[in-house]
């Protein structure tokens, strides 16, 4: 009930600017950082999975309810991030910390909040992405077109791919600072070849509980055999883990990268592993394909076409953003895409055999999405 009271909140912003102590609560201000303490908060309403507090146009102070031992990941990477100069985040101005008991048995700190710059001009990438295709859904097509077949996205309004591509170009400046903050090692080809074991693995598994997913099966073995033949070492570094168009905002002066805290029903240990840059890339693609078909799931908001002709038009823009993104990521000096073709195919393929568990246990009503992009993607 405190985060709904401004009184009581500017407490926080009081405590953070002066490094202050209360019993067994810490608060840290970054070194160098400014924290203005005459804000009044606003909390954010839609947050889920935390509270988030506005403090004017200046700060967020997002408040964490699910606690553990240890640093948050998403404090300990947007901290690293800052502290290398990476442009494509919000700043950290300070955090919360609870101190372990006093009784010697070595337990970390709990952290409490996250206090960084507000990117009051921001709008998501999925929203932009939405409204791209809702364009390209709306655009009429030309009977010279034949019949859907060679359709391009870019003649539409609303045309996402210079945003893909400059996305992209941002996504491999993050992954390079991230690699400048904490380093990057090399797995021998062996852990290559069991990685691509287990790929198969939940594949097998994942066709048993959605047999809607077989008729794919072949073409994905396929992919991770072909991984585990070509295995050798592999550079590996922190990722971001849980990589997609809800992640990520446009701001006035470019893309900014989200949410570090990785994908939630895994474990911290999971969440920290380090893997090739090429999965989150993996992951932003299997994002565009969830965008461009997005909108055939809600009755009623496009126009009544046939499912042949809307499978089309998705497939169409969603091909022509990936592109775009891959290209403004190689550019950027990201591992080339085209280069490690049978990697990044490994990593999503991987993706959308979770996805498509993901979606037959909790939204049945999406699992064609998955399953849609597969058919054009295994062919």
């Amino acid at each position: 009930d405190a985060a709904h009271d401004p009184d009581l909140t500017r407490t926080l912003l009081d405590h953070l600017a002066s490094e202050a102590s209360v019993g067994p609560l810490r608060f840290h201000r970054v070194s160098g950082a400014a924290i203005r303490t005459d804000l009044t908060s606003l909390p954010i309403t839609a947050e889920q999975s935390n509270t988030s507090l506005l403090f004017g146009d200046d700060y967020i102070c997002k408040l964490f309810r699910r606690l553990s031992r240890g640093v948050n990941l998403d404090l300990e990477v947007n901290l690293a991030l800052t502290r290398v100069g990476c442009t494509h985040v919000a700043a950290v101005r300070g955090w919360i910390e609870l101190e372990a008991g006093g009784d010697g048995d070595g337990a970390e700190p709990v952290t409490l909040g996250l206090l960084s710059d507000y990117l009051r001009t921001g709008a998501d990438g999925w929203s932009l992405a939405i409204a791209s295709v809702r364009d390209w859904y709306a655009h009429t097509v030309t009977p010279a077109e034949d019949e859907w077949a060679e359709l391009d996205a870019s003649v539409a309004g609303g045309d996402f791919a210079a945003e893909a591509e400059r996305l992209g170009a941002a996504t491999a400046e993050v992954h390079r600072a991230l690699a400048e903050a904490f380093g990057v090692t090399t797995v021998p080809a062996d852990e290559v070849r069991a990685a691509a074991a287990r790929m198969n693995e939940e594949l097998t598994a994942t066709c048993r509980a959605v047999p809607s997913l077989a008729p794919h099966a072949k073409a994905l073995t396929g992919a991770f055999i072909d991984l585990a033949a070509q295995a050798e070492p592999l550079r590996v570094q922190r990722v971001h883990g849980d990589y997609h168009l809800g992640q990520v905002l446009r701001t006035e002066s470019g893309w900014t990268v989200l949410d570090f805290e990785g994908e939630p029903a895994r474990t911290p240990g999971e969440r920290r592993a380090l893997a090739h840059p090429l999965r989150d890339v993996a992951g932003m693609l299997r994002s565009f394909e969830y965008a461009a078909r997005f909108l055939i799931t809600k009755s009623g908001t496009v126009p009544a076409e046939s499912h042949r002709g809307l499978e089309t038009r998705a497939h169409a823009w969603a091909a022509r953003n990936r592109a775009a993104f891959c290209r403004g990521y190689a550019a950027a000096g990201g591992p080339d895409p085209a280069a490690h073709a049978v990697l990044l195919r490994a990593f999503e393929f991987e993706k959308a055999v979770y996805e498509v568990r993901y979606e037959a246990r909790n939204r049945p009503a999406w699992l064609p999405v998955p399953l849609k992009s597969l058919a054009h993607l295994t062919s």
